[in-house]
């Protein structure tokens, strides 16, 4: 259900930084570097995640490209655009989903089509396609309190995808829950990824999911952060959860592990 591109948007990357630097100021008033020369591109319908060590700006640089933050110099461009704000061409996902738990699970996957004024049946109906992506068409009545946390997730993603944006961002979205919950999810947002041919940036400290989930892997060092190593998955798709078991799966984990190693930067 998403857009078509325009031939403009077709040719330029979905999205590209370009020596891309981030400070902040201290509360002792000195100058943090938080990112440092960053520099890459992603294809459009591409899924991309980053990984890193705590601390090296990963999801200050996600925070950048959806325009809620600013950089503080470089260039980030959405579509050959620059970003200068927040766009309704972008779905954010937390690692917290955040759901209104006064309103229903329908209700708070509509709220980004009301906050821009969409018209409601027509978001509606995308609402519950989403929702029936993610396996809870049967939920839309529910409310928060009575989904478990991976469900609860579901429905943010369903929220993030119901304006059908050019670009979903997710920090770090199944963080909070436990392993095997964890594999479901990658599972089904690898699905839906498959389902819609969404462009996705993915931050993670995992690195095995970030290999099982990954067209390519954008691997950060320690702050000030910086790229070190830009790999290229070479999966069959659709993946399974039987892959992470395999020589070829491993060999990737550990390529980005001796990585990290070297940069001091291994959570």
């Amino acid at each position: 259900m998403n857009m078509p591109l325009t031939p403009q948007q077709a040719e330029a990357p979905a999205f590209s930084f370009d020596r891309l630097q981030k400070e902040f100021r201290s509360k002792d008033g000195g100058d943090v570097i938080a990112l440092r020369d960053v520099g890459f591109e992603v294809r459009n319908g591409e899924f991309v995640t980053v990984v890193g060590p705590s601390g090296c700006g990963k999801s200050t640089l996600l925070r950048i490209l959806a325009g809620l933050e600013r950089a503080s110099s470089g260039t980030v461009a959405l579509g050959g655009k620059a970003v200068t704000g927040p766009s309704r061409d972008i779905g954010v996902v937390f690692q917290a989903p955040v759901l209104l738990p006064w309103r229903t699970v329908l209700q708070n996957v509509l709220v980004p089509a009301q906050i821009q004024g969409r018209d409601i049946k027509v978001a509606t109906e995308r609402a519950m396609h989403y929702l029936a992506l993610v396996g809870l068409g049967n939920f839309a009545t529910k409310y928060p309190g009575e989904l478990s946390g991976g469900m609860q997730q579901r429905v943010g993603i369903a929220r993030a995808f119901v304006n059908d944006p050019m670009l979903l961002l997710m920090d770090e979205p199944f963080g909070a829950l436990d392993a095997m919950t964890r594999e479901t999810m990658n599972l089904e947002l690898h699905k839906l990824k498959e389902r819609t041919g969404a462009t996705i940036m993915l931050v993670t400290h995992s690195i095995p999911e970030a290999v099982f989930l990954g067209d390519r892997v954008v691997v950060m060092s320690p702050r000030p952060g910086r790229v070190t190593q830009i790999v290229e998955v070479d999966l069959p798709h659709p993946r399974s959860l039987d892959m992470i078991n395999t020589d070829r799966f491993g060999a990737y984990v550990s390529s980005i592990r001796t990585n990290l190693n070297a940069a001091g930067g291994l959570d």
